[in-house]
């Protein structure tokens, strides 16, 4: 009730500025200005991240289904209208701004991408009849603790849902103590995976089994990939080196520690696709980059970053080599060791790490074949869970 009280009075005030000049924007979300089309299912993600994360099971479910795609950022109405979507900036959860957008859009089911709850929407989508729906959704301890400190509002929020998959088992077990219905839930799936695990590997060729990617470098890395793959190279002197910058506004410096090397300075952003050394420093073509590198050593490892995500490398059959600093990947690089799919090194092991593959490249394609496997067993089916979804959309 306070709830609803507050979330009136405030609109009341975003309204009144919103009409003395208040942003597009604001008014967009306040549902002020032009209304959306119908739609049968309303899609929610917060941002980028999370439409990426989940386009494969938009795609598959807009394939026989009127889909309105909302988030709360401009970028990601941005994006979701770029793949094709109906899209919007998401209503505010206010009583007003729900009902007009309910009312021009009468949707059946509602999905939210990972976690978001919202009191006032989740209730008035209730009293409509909207079937809802969450997929990926996440619930931390700390969260968890939180919420439990509010059961009137989480328990009757989570007993409306009607399915929800988790994105890990402890997100699951969370969720039902905090009053998920057992009869709600499905399977598990890990969104981020998804788009990963549909990619085409390459093939095996001699040109990429003698090509080594350094993917998404940081400072105080490049020096000691560079001096690795010089070492490796002088028992294989055909050996190639891809280095996949993470910043490009680095470019330079990187160039010159080439150059210290007597290594001829070759740059994507100078219109070089190939040559022994190539300095990736554009954005947007890391796929190209592992599809031609049958063994990736993944930056931000070398140096404290908390590393990057191993699945990318995976869903191209790399060989993966990683550095110590893996915090932020902890489970995923111990999945990919438990099958021998990856292997782990420092700046004083990489050149015999690197020297030990290159001269193997049956071993370079076993754990390749390896950490695909792992991908694909951990993103699971997502079929079933999206056949679930398109009966709830079809239902009355």
């Amino acid at each position: 009730m306070l709830y609803a009280v507050s979330t009136r009075v405030a609109e009341a005030a975003l309204r009144t500025r919103a009409r003395l000049g208040g942003s597009a924007a604001l008014r967009e979300r306040l549902v002020t200005g032009p209304l959306p089309d119908p739609a049968r299912l309303w899609v929610h993600g917060a941002s980028v991240g999370e439409l990426t994360s989940a386009r494969p099971v938009i795609e598959a479910l807009a394939a026989d289904l009127p889909v309105l795609v909302t988030a709360n950022t401009e970028a990601g109405r941005q994006m979701a209208a770029g793949w094709g979507f109906a899209a919007r900036l998401a209503p505010l959860d206010m009583p007003g701004a729900l009902g007009r957008f309910l009312d021009a859009v009468r949707p059946r089911m509602q999905l939210t991408l990972e976690s978001e709850f919202w009191p006032l929407r989740s209730r008035i989508l209730a009293q409509r009849g909207v079937h809802q729906t969450v997929i990926g959704a996440r619930m931390s301890q700390r969260s968890a603790a939180l919420w439990a400190r509010l059961p009137r509002v989480i328990g009757p929020m989570l007993s409306r849902i009607a399915a929800l998959s988790a994105q890990d088992p402890a997100s699951e077990a969370r969720l039902r103590r905090l009053g998920l219905r057992d009869d709600a839930v499905l399977p598990g799936l890990d969104l981020k995976l998804l788009t990963p695990a549909r990619v085409t590997p390459p093939r095996d060729t001699d040109l990429r089994d003698r090509t080594v990617l350094a993917a998404s470098t940081h400072e105080g890395e490049e020096a000691a990939i560079l001096d690795g793959w010089l070492a490796a190279r002088r028992a294989r002197p055909d050996l190639r080196l891809i280095l996949a910058i993470r910043h490009p506004r680095r470019a330079d410096a990187v160039a010159a520690l080439i150059a210290a090397r007597g290594l001829q300075v070759l740059r994507r952003s100078q219109g070089h696709a190939d040559g022994p050394v190539l300095l990736a420093d554009t954005l947007g073509e890391m796929d190209r980059w592992y599809g031609r590198a049958a063994i990736c050593v993944v930056g931000g490892s070398l140096v404290d970053k908390g590393g990057h995500t191993p699945w990318e490398p995976a869903a191209h059959r790399c060989a993966i080599l990683h550095g110590p600093h893996i915090g932020n990947f902890t489970d995923a690089y111990a999945a990919l060791h438990d099958r021998d799919a990856a292997v782990l090194t420092d700046a004083g092991s990489l050149a015999d790490r690197l020297a030990g593959l290159t001269g193997d490249p049956a071993r370079a394609h076993a754990m390749g074949d390896a950490a695909r496997a792992v991908l694909i067993a951990r993103a699971g089916d997502p079929a079933p869970l999206i056949a679930r979804l398109r009966d709830l959309a079809n239902a009355p």
